[in-house]
């Protein structure tokens, strides 16, 4: 079952794709927002896998929100201009769907949501000590998970930090991070995510913010949303 919301001012709008999307037993619609601020509210609490994002809303727009955002669904806009198609998929958005939504283009978004871009369940986390293949030009490793301990945000990419090594892998951290057992890793930001077993001390800043210091002396800032989950699930 994929949990999706569905997010635009137009209520009119919000009702035409609830009734296609009716059409697709596999999908569950777990909330409906008419705003960013809405919008927000809601996804820190449903989490859905993937949202239908408006992009013209009065309050802000569908950038905005993904902006504020710690962690990202997958994102199908739905819009009826074409003038945003370039920027949405340089935000990494699944797809681009033009208004009115057709069942036929829609059932292809979803095909391709199924194959590439539902998050793993817990059961299937990567093994802290599993090996993983990278490429970067001539250089190959294949390197324990445990032995990387940290992996930040390169557009379509993550850079990964072990040894000293700094090579690049060809996935995005969202599609990634739900395969990352998170008794081992954390999300510190929306380019950040950092193995746990790496930290060596915890920084108190200003504002009740975090930061945690690597090994290697690396400090990587929490942000404000962040530093409050750090703290209750460490019991800080």
């Amino acid at each position: 079952m994929i949990e999706a919301m569905i997010i635009d001012d137009e209520r009119l709008a919000r009702n035409d794709l609830r009734a296609v999307l009716e059409k697709f037993p596999q999908v569950k619609i777990t909330g409906e927002a008419a705003n960013v601020s809405e919008a927000l509210t809601m996804l820190r609490k449903l989490r859905p896998q993937v949202i239908f994002l408006d992009i013209e809303m009065p309050e802000a727009n569908g950038f905005a929100l993904l902006e504020q955002l710690e962690t990202v669904p997958q994102v199908i806009f739905t819009t009826a201009y074409d003038t945003y198609a370039i920027r949405a998929f340089e935000v990494n958005a699944l797809d681009y769907l033009l208004k009115p939504v057709t069942e036929k283009r829609l059932g292809e978004s979803l095909d391709r949501l199924e194959t590439t871009a539902i998050p793993a369940p817990a059961s299937t986390y990567l093994d802290i000590h599993e090996k993983i293949f990278v490429k970067d030009g001539d250089r190959c490793w294949f390197v324990p998970l445990s032995d990387i301990r940290l992996m930040e945000s390169s557009g379509n990419y993550i850079r990964l930090y072990f040894g000293k090594h700094a090579p690049l892998l060809a996935r995005s951290l969202n599609a990634l991070e739900p395969r990352l057992d998170p008794k081992h890793f954390f999300r510190a930001s929306r380019r950040h995510i950092v193995n746990l077993g790496h930290v060596q001390q915890i920084h108190a800043l200003d504002n009740s913010l975090l930061e945690l210091e690597l090994a290697d002396g690396a400090r990587i800032p929490l942000s404000r949303r962040q530093s409050i989950l750090f703290r209750e699930l460490r019991g800080i």
